[in-house]
């Protein structure tokens, strides 16, 4: 063996050792190519390959050309969509002229928009039935036919209806301020509630001076940018400016509001009412009669056998569905044989000879009920009578001995009495109704007693000067003689509504000083008073049985399974109808046993509305709105409060709680409507699919409607759980390193002993729970984790489930016509010196 030199180990490098790991090698095929591995197996496919789900696995061109395929088939979708609005195949082009100032002459638009000299025909006037300016244009030049509708806009719902019906909007605005106050007012309701497509119009330009018109427009600019940064201002003062907005207003990209794309809907055309005769049997007429509708179906394909929903009057059924003659065709001649000048004119076709065709008839069996409301049972609750194994079992439970606690020196016939009573205190008031929780604002009414004994106390001390300041002071302080301007505000002030708003605000602003604390009442005890509540050691991981303990009102609305799975289900087969009266028809609705009510709001000079429901639509359930206060709006509104709401279709009235917007099984119960952050609204109202914008009115003792709050539909769950929390305060005592003696919170020994099991928290952080009670005049105490503040105040939390009021109301009331008063005026001159 041969002995290496010195350095010779280090100049051969390392060697690895057993343990190196070693990789597989890439299996490459020989160095094949894909074409050549296909080519060799000339179309066969592994075992393995045919055992398993085919995958579908396509090359790099094939999913290339795949995705051509499905964005051209797309973009053809939506062309032909677009083509077929306002041509012969389709519905007219419904457009809406909107005015967004009071100066601004909006029958001169419209009167523009229609002129002969823009290219159109008016072939047909008062086209829309309720409304007195609204005219069917056809325009040959561009082989479109249009319906212009200019509603009034004092009248808010008016306009939101139709607004939402629109295929376009036209809003005409002022040339130098661009929309006034109710301008902007409407504004907010239309974007809440869903805007289609829209063009800006400016009306008056030229008669302003060059260097202020220039001012003019870039003022206009600056207040476009807050609600139309993409949008462009047209002018429209002379018939080449209407001829070039009807050009746009053909070509434009059309915006899809969802709650009107999933469901056929038309705009009353004309409208007819024939009451109802008495029945064969000789029974009396109920007052109620068949409304017969004409207009053009929009949307998707109409069923006979469908509901309908008119739009503040409720839900119907239909009878028969007729095709009577379009009254504003768009037909062209083949070969051109008019004059230069007169190319492309109308041929009009005769409506008086052609008869009226009957398309479907309602199948009975087929035809979806008007049922709302689910059948209650008043013997579902009811014990049937008991076997004889309950019975016995009853009976070997009444020989069990209980274990309780007694004086020394009681007998048992003596026990049996006391636990009888005892048993009877903790159920005596089981049957108490607590739903309108008006107790609970006991020191809100405490607060006001406390301010009228300082006025009280003001009052009788004026003579000695000691409170309210001496007499001259009070000369000093003495108001001036009213001017006639002061006489006129005083004219329209309410003073009870003052009266009302400042105890709403009064009970607001302690909510929010205090939320949630009540004062424990010294006339009755604590443990009947908050016999309701519960405590929970965690608000977040304590369950909460949703199925517990439902009020009545929960026994006639209809609940789902799954509601996100149904609402997929119902879409999607809505989206492949294909039966029924077309998209583009010209037809006449038989809507049965409808009230007279609805001609009289037809006779007023209100629009008509019709839109399909979707299956379950017509019935009841709880309902969750997401909303947002308005930001101009500063009313307090509180929970179970009377509101006026508008989501999609519907409008309605009904009485709300307000809850937290979280993602938890719980949520806590909002006594406010709040005025910082987004707020879940629950009703009882008729199920309805999202989605669906939302706007929430407060109605005014002179009639008048505020818009408080707008969002969009959340969900449809009855069994979402919303918590109303209840705070007991008390104040430390004697204050120990761990515990402490705590007063003011209960004023008797049993209620210490009945809430002992709940759980204590302090506003500075610190937890504990009740040891014992002390004397009988409500004094405890109190083991914390650390040693309290001598400033701290102890709190008790209570829980109860809270349930909206069941107040629906299809019916909602009409807004009197918005009119700028002379107070408004006065008001706005004052705010401007």
């Amino acid at each position: 063996m041969v002995k290496m030199a010195a350095g010779e180990e280090n100049q051969q490098g390392h060697r690895a050792g057993v343990y190196k790991q070693k990789n597989k090698g890439h299996k490459h095929g020989k160095h094949r190519t894909k074409g050549e591995i296909e080519k060799d197996n000339k179309g066969r496919v592994s075992v393995t390959a045919l055992t398993k789900k085919q995958r579908r696995e396509q090359k790099r061109m094939d999913r290339r050309h795949q995705a051509n395929q499905h964005r051209k088939n797309k973009k053809d979708m939506v062309l032909t969509e677009k083509r077929r609005l306002g041509s012969k195949d389709g519905p007219p082009h419904l457009v809406v002229v909107v005015t967004l100032h009071a100066g601004v002459d909006a029958a001169a638009v419209a009167k523009l928009l229609c002129s002969e000299g823009a290219g159109g025909l008016v072939r047909q006037e008062r086209c829309v039935s309720g409304v007195a300016e609204s005219f069917g244009l056809i325009l040959p030049r561009f082989k479109q036919r249009f319906t212009l509708v200019r509603p009034d806009t004092a009248d808010l719902y008016a306009l939101l209806d139709l607004a939402k019906m629109a295929d376009s909007l036209v809003f005409v605005l002022d040339p130098t301020e661009g929309w006034d106050s109710y301008g902007d007012y409407c504004l907010s309701c239309l974007f809440a509630q869903g805007l289609p497509s829209h063009v800006l119009v400016g009306q008056g330009a030229p008669e302003l001076s060059g260097k202020r018109r220039v001012e003019s427009k870039r003022a206009l600019a600056k207040i476009l940018e807050y609600r139309f940064p993409d949008s462009r201002l047209f002018p429209l003062d002379t018939e080449q400016d209407a001829l070039l907005i009807l050009r746009h207003l053909s070509a434009q990209r059309q915006r899809k509001l969802g709650f009107r794309s999933r469901r056929p809907h038309l705009v009353a055309q004309s409208v007819s009412y024939t009451p109802n005769t008495s029945a064969p049997g000789g029974a009396p007429a109920t007052g109620l009669g068949t409304l017969h509708v004409s207009g053009y179906v929009r949307g998707c394909p109409l069923q006979v056998d469908r509901l309908v929903h008119l739009t503040g009057y409720g839900d119907f059924q239909l009878s028969q569905v007729d095709a009577p003659v379009d009254p504003l065709p768009l037909i062209f001649p083949t070969t051109r044989t008019a004059k230069p000048g007169k190319e492309g004119e109308v041929d009009m076709q005769d409506t008086d000879a052609a008869p009226v065709r009957v398309l479907m008839k309602a199948d009975p069996a087929r035809r979806e009920s008007l049922q709302a409301e689910a059948e209650v049972d008043p013997m579902d609750g009811e014990q049937t009578w008991p076997t004889d194994t309950e019975l016995v079992e009853a009976e070997e439970a009444r020989k069990v001995k209980k274990l309780m606690k007694v004086p020394k020196g009681t007998s048992d016939y003596q026990a049996s009495w006391i636990g009888e009573e005892l048993d009877g205190d903790a159920e005596s008031c089981d049957d108490e109704d607590d739903e309108d929780d008006d107790d609970d604002g006991m020191m809100d009414e405490d607060m006001e007693g406390d301010d009228e004994d300082i006025d009280s106390q003001c009052a009788d001390s004026q003579t000695a000067g000691s409170l309210c300041g001496s007499d001259e002071e009070q000369e000093e302080l003495s108001p001036t003689e009213p001017t006639g301007a002061d006489q006129r505000y005083d004219d329209h002030i309410d003073e009870e509504e003052e009266g009302e708003g400042l105890k709403r605000y009064r009970e607001a602003r302690a909510h929010e000083l205090f939320p949630d604390e009540v004062d424990t009442p010294l006339n009755m005890p604590a443990k009947n008073r908050f016999q309701r509540y519960r405590g929970l050691k965690s608000f977040r991981s304590t369950p909460w049985d949703p199925m517990e303990n439902l009020p009545p009102d929960y026994s006639r609305i209809f609940q789902f399974k799954s509601f996100d799975r149904t609402r997929r289900r119902i879409l999607a087969e809505a989206a492949k109808e294909e039966e029924g009266a077309m998209v583009g028809w010209y037809v006449t609705l038989h809507i049965i046993d409808v009230p007279p009510s609805v001609m009289e709001g037809v006779a007023a000079g209100r629009p008509l509305v019709v839109v399909s429901l979707m299956p379950h639509e017509q019935k009841m359930s709880v309902m969750h709105l997401l909303v947002r206060r308005q930001p101009n709006n500063k009313d307090t509104i509180k929970a179970k409060e009377e509101l006026v709401f508008q989501c999609g279709f519907r409008r309605f009235r009904a009485s709300p709680i307000f809850s937290q917007h979280t993602t938890a099984d719980k949520h806590k119960m909002e006594r406010f409507l709040r005025q910082d952050a987004p707020t879940v609204v629950t009703v009882y109202a008729p199920i309805t699919f999202p989605p669906a914008g939302t706007l929430v009115f407060k109605q005014r003792d002179d009639g008048m409607q505020d818009l408080v709050a707008t969002g969009s539909l959340l969900s449809c769950d009855p069994q979402r759980v919303v918590l109303k929390r209840l705070v007991l305060s008390g104040h430390p005592f004697k204050i120990n390193k761990h515990s402490a003696v705590v007063r003011y919170m209960f004023f008797n020994r049993e209620d210490i002993l009945w809430f002992k099991p709940v759980e204590l928290r302090t506003k500075w952080g610190r937890r504990g729970h009740i040891k014992m009670a002390l004397g009988t005049h409500g004094h405890m105490k109190c083991q914390f984790d650390n040693q309290l503040r001598s400033q701290d105040t102890v709190m008790m939390n209570l829980f109860k489930r809270a349930y909206p009021r069941w107040t629906y109301d299809p019916y909602a009331p009409i807004p009197l016509p918005w009119v700028k008063s002379e107070l408004s005026e006065e008001i706005e001159d004052a705010d401007m010196d």
